[in-house]
């Protein structure tokens, strides 16, 4: 999982892009990366590490423009490198420079097409520079930059490409272009800032909050929608297919303060804490504790509509990054001690309900429980806000290898032994998908595939493997 943001019409746009990358620095932390154009050229710095580590100072004389695009990283396909954060750029036709959130799934097929009848050779392992190069080699055949002419580029894109990626582009002197995979997988707003008549696209709306942006619209699967430098927006529906985006944007991804599609995260999460409900009836709970951040409003949701007392029993140090989307096992394991400190007078002596967003290998779970434990529960019940996790992500979350998953080949007393907990409760599949859906958006689909294998997209067992193997790979090295 990434993020994206980029922003027309603002002169120094790389203030509101460093900006807007602090927003969402939670979609990731491995690297960042900048590129902005100032009229003639393109300026670009990225690096390993978080945005305040790759940019200082002197980058705000060197990024100069109006136009520009930001990408924060955690790498899932690919190395975790600086050579393969984002952006990227070629210099024909015109000059385009690109990022994604997402994850292409045909890439090994792609990296050979583009060789053997493109002669283009792809540097990287990053899958951005498939799309990019796609998109540049479908560009230069139609010989123009008109508005037809790009969004057949992308029509192209959406033909060659599969997988769920959002995508930002700069086409120098031209303007700024998005667009979303055909299925909606991976999310991307678009805002417009009334005093100014600047546009902004990103991943969340929180960032486009943050910086003015009130007008905002979600770019609907394959849509795509171009801003030239006068501030004209064309926007186009290039393929019609029933939307599938990716639900665990609203169980854990996503800021509390985004919408997405329409649909608030926040109270996503609230809806997501009552439907668990009817499974935490025969238990005998004391306090209810959230995990946190992303299961805290659930966790609320459940105390108040039960009656029994909230307690923040965990303390949080903030300057440690997500557990779930750090690189390895061992690091996540490491982390959770440093970054989770127990409050002891809230679990001594006390039956504790833990609620999480998710369980997916186990491992932060167990430790978690270990240090309720520790601090004097008499039981530890743990909950979480979504189904058994037992299969791969392929659309850009790093969600383990089919081996790894702790309900992959466990029953419930083998995943209640595993963690130490004295009960764990999923919310059931039927529960989570009626949470997320809301009334407005009139939407039954969600990309599931982690829960149930089912993938929007065709996904063979072939391919499942050489992702695995990469991310194994990727952990060992």
């Amino acid at each position: 999982m990434c993020g994206i943001i980029g922003i027309i019409g603002v002169d120094d746009v790389f203030v509101n892009l460093y900006e807007g990358m602090l927003a969402i620095q939670h979609r990731g932390q491995d690297a960042a990366g900048a590129a902005t154009f100032d009229g003639i050229s393109f300026s670009m710095k990225k690096g390993y590490g978080l945005v305040r580590d790759v940019f200082d100072e002197k980058h705000l004389s060197r990024l100069k423009g109006n136009v520009g695009l930001a990408h924060v990283r955690y790498p899932t396909y690919g190395d975790s490198t600086p050579e393969d954060a984002q952006p990227f750029m070629v210099n024909h036709p015109f000059g385009i420079v690109m990022a994604h959130n997402g994850q292409v799934t045909n890439y090994p097929e792609l990296k050979h097409e583009l060789m053997e009848k493109g002669q283009r050779r792809l540097n990287s392992t990053c899958d951005v520079e498939a799309i990019l190069n796609v998109f540049a080699d479908a560009l230069g055949k139609l010989r123009g930059t008109d508005v037809e002419n790009i969004f057949g580029a992308v029509k192209d894109v959406f033909t060659r490409v599969a997988g769920g990626y959002s995508v930002l582009a700069i086409i120098a002197g031209k303007g700024l272009l998005s667009f979303r995979d055909p299925y909606g997988i991976r999310p991307l707003i678009m805002g417009r800032h009334q005093p100014t008549g600047s546009y902004a696209v990103a991943s969340e709306s929180a960032p486009l909050d943050m910086l003015g942006y009130r007008s905002k619209e979600d770019i609907p699967p394959g849509g795509a929608v171009f801003i030239d430098l006068e501030g004209n927006v064309h926007k186009r529906r290039l393929i019609e297919r029933e939307p599938y985006p990716c639900i665990f944007e609203y169980i854990y991804f996503a800021r509390p303060d985004s919408f997405i599609d329409g649909i608030s995260v926040y109270e996503t999460r609230i809806r997501l804490g009552k439907a668990l409900l009817p499974s935490l009836s025969d238990l005998d709970i004391d306090v209810v504790i959230p995990v946190p951040d992303s299961a805290r409003p659930a966790a609320i949701a459940i105390a108040r509509v039960c009656d029994i007392p909230y307690r923040e029993g965990l303390v949080k140090n903030r300057y440690i990054g997500r557990t779930f989307i750090m690189p390895s096992d061992n690091e996540r394991q490491k982390s959770v001690r440093r970054k989770l400190n127990a409050i002891r007078m809230e679990f001594n002596g006390k039956n504790v309900l833990m609620v999480d967003d998710s369980i997916v290998r186990g491992n932060t779970s167990r430790e978690i429980v270990r240090i309720a434990r520790e601090s004097g529960a008499e039981k530890v019940f743990f909950a979480s806000c979504s189904p058994p996790l037992k299969h791969p992500c392929v659309y850009g979350i790093d969600m383990s290898t089919r081996g790894e998953f702790l309900a992959g080949n466990r029953n419930m007393d083998e995943i209640e032994k595993f963690i130490g907990a004295d009960a764990v409760i999923y919310l059931p599949m039927e529960g989570m998908v009626e949470a997320v859906n809301d009334a407005k958006s009139f939407r039954n689909n969600f990309c599931t595939g982690c829960f149930t294998g089912d993938y929007p997209t065709p996904v063979s067992d072939g391919m499942l493997s050489e992702i695995e193997n990469d991310r194994l790979c990727s952990r060992r090295c």
